[in-house]
């Protein structure tokens, strides 16, 4: 009955949550059961530790005490929504899991990677997903997109940071994509968001059609 995990990566203003309402509307119109979360957030203990993390509270602890923060957020997440989800056949899809980790706290903050790599295997523990959706855009542009979109509220935690900082993580999520291939596609989101649309949903229907032809092998074995 496994359904199929999608998360949706990307800087600040890349355009994810107006891709994942667009997915979500596209695969419900063909049929399929989708369940929208995110990251931090998503079940209600991870979404208590959501404004400790973008308020900022937690950063004079350290991006180790953040990494902390978000995996023990993230195990929460996985194991109160995302795995009852997929595992009863749902479609799911994450805005920000695991790779924003590596990129944000891994990368920009310096921490050790085998400190890293513990962390996400005891909060992610196996659900890994099926496909991951790379937005890629310019660090200024995204920026510029994030401050029109929050309008006269204050930056959070990390869309305040350096152009640098933002650019270092624009690289980060490239290099991911780079050397895991078979699970991450990246897409241009300068374009034209109907068009960039069309081709994530072309992709998330042929990561569920795979998982369904794995399904239906493993029942006819």
């Amino acid at each position: 009955m496994r359904g199929t995990f999608i998360t949706f990566e990307g800087g600040e203003g890349a355009g994810k949550s107006t891709q994942i309402r667009t997915l979500a509307e596209t695969l419900r119109d063909v049929g399929h059961d989708v369940l929208v979360t995110r990251e931090p957030g998503g079940s209600p203990g991870a979404e208590a530790v959501r404004h400790v993390l973008l308020s900022g509270a937690a950063e004079p602890f350290g991006p180790e005490m953040e990494a902390l923060l978000f995996a023990a957020a993230r195990s929460d997440h996985v194991e109160q929504v995302i795995r009852p989800a997929v595992e009863t056949g749902r479609i799911v899809l994450c805005d920000r899991f695991m790779d924003s980790s590596r990129v944000y706290q891994g990368v920009t903050g310096n921490i050790d990677p085998d400190f890293m790599k513990s962390l996400e295997k005891v909060s992610v523990n196996g659900m890994i997903p099926d496909l991951t959706i790379i937005l890629d855009l310019d660090p200024v542009e995204g920026l510029r997109r994030a401050t029109a979109r929050r309008g006269d509220d204050a930056a959070d935690r990390y869309e305040k940071e350096a152009l640098d900082v933002h650019e270092r993580r624009r690289e980060a999520f490239l290099e991911i994509a780079r050397n895991e291939p078979e699970r991450c596609v990246v897409f241009n989101a300068e374009r034209d968001k109907a068009v960039v649309a069309d081709e994530i949903a072309a992709a998330a229907l042929a990561a569920i059609g795979r998982r369904e032809t794995r399904k239906a092998e493993a029942g006819a074995a």
